[in-house]
């Protein structure tokens, strides 16, 4: 194409991004959608990774859609996104049904997650013979309750659960209103009751061996289409977790965006419970203990058969993590100390 050609043309067309990278040496970048199932904290390396610019960075124009699970699996199957970003439980029981499916990365292993109760039940103990309110029996915070029980002496059968069907505001609403005795509930939601008098009686951002996890998950078709996608992905939610450690302001700010009905005051103080223990991972292999208690967890006797008989080395790759660890990429964006950090985490991954 001569100057007077490239003259010629529109300005409207040299504006497109089918032109741009020809005349000024640029590349298109790649349109990405990822789901996200719920507005917590669990997400916020996503919405950093979108307000800081840094899937930009790595070349993906990407689009974050909201919409509870299992919408997310179904975005997968359908080719409407490619990646989501859920709990470890939900994407390994969809990945177990579902071999087209694999888990590249997990961002976080420690949930803020408060066991809140009326506040006459002086201990978890004491919660034999209670009513929990749950969102479905066999959700992820059905497992963690499960988890929190058994520190306690108790099972799944010393309690009476009540499934109310929703999220975090249905389970406060649950206790509040008197149909629950006690609920596990993310913050902030649970600073508001704690605030209306009931207790807390356990956190489990204070148990490390109960794990909470998050994870990546794509269609293997997509990921062998692409090879460098997953490693795009997970350089950009890095750079997003390293602007979280680094700009509180920033990050409170964003979350915001995403979160209309969230209050300043409650964001602050939800950042100190993530930042204060390092919650989102630096280095984000997906875990091997995080992958054995979603399988010890599961309460429902015919998906745990199936989830041990399954081999989850068909689904879960850390190759692409390991990768970037070779490559020095972690080192060079948190700097020298995250090397013993890479070390150990990696000695705990799964395949290892």
């Amino acid at each position: 194409m001569n100057r007077r050609t490239i003259l010629a043309l529109p300005l409207a067309a040299l504006a497109t991004r089918t032109f741009a990278p020809s005349l000024f040496g640029q590349s298109p970048l790649q349109k990405v959608t990822i789901n996200y199932p719920n507005r917590s904290g669990s997400n916020w390396p996503l919405f950093l990774a979108k307000d800081g610019g840094y899937y930009q960075k790595y070349g993906l124009d990407t689009t974050l859609v909201f919409g509870v699970h299992p919408a997310g699996i179904a975005m997968l199957v359908s080719g409407e996104g490619q990646m989501v970003n859920s709990s470890l439980e939900q994407l390994m029981q969809a990945a177990s049904k579902d071999g087209s499916l694999v888990l590249v990365g997990s961002s976080l292993n420690r949930g803020m997650f408060a066991l809140m109760a009326n506040k006459d039940i002086p201990s978890v103990k004491a919660l034999k013979g209670k009513r929990i309110a749950v969102g479905q029996i066999g959700d992820a915070p059905y497992g963690y309750l499960i988890a929190l029980l058994g520190k306690s002496g108790l099972t799944s059968r010393d309690v009476e659960w009540i499934p109310v069907g929703t999220d975090v505001s249905g389970r406060a609403a649950a206790l509040q209103s008197g149909r629950a005795d006690a609920t596990l509930l993310t913050a902030p939601a649970y600073f508001k009751v704690e605030e209306a008098g009931y207790k807390t009686l356990a956190n489990l951002a204070d148990h490390d061996d109960i794990f909470a996890s998050t994870a990546y998950i794509l269609k293997k078709s997509v990921v062998a289409s692409d090879p460098a996608l997953p490693e795009k992905l997970i350089k950009a939610h890095a750079e997003g977790i390293k602007r979280f450690y680094e700009d509180k302001a920033f990050a409170v700010k964003t979350f915001l965006a995403y979160d209309k009905n969230a209050q300043q005051s409650d964001m602050e103080r939800v950042y100190d419970l993530y930042a204060k223990p390092n919650a989102f991972e630096r280095v984000p292999y997906v875990l091997a203990g995080a992958v054995k208690s979603v399988i010890d967890q599961q309460p429902d006797p015919q998906i745990s058969a199936q989830m041990k008989a399954f081999d989850f080395h068909k689904v879960i790759d850390n190759s692409y993590v390991s990768k970037l660890v070779k490559e020095g990429f972690f080192e060079q964006l948190f700097g020298p100390p995250v090397k013993a950090e890479e070390q150990r985490k990696a000695k705990l991954a799964f395949g290892k």
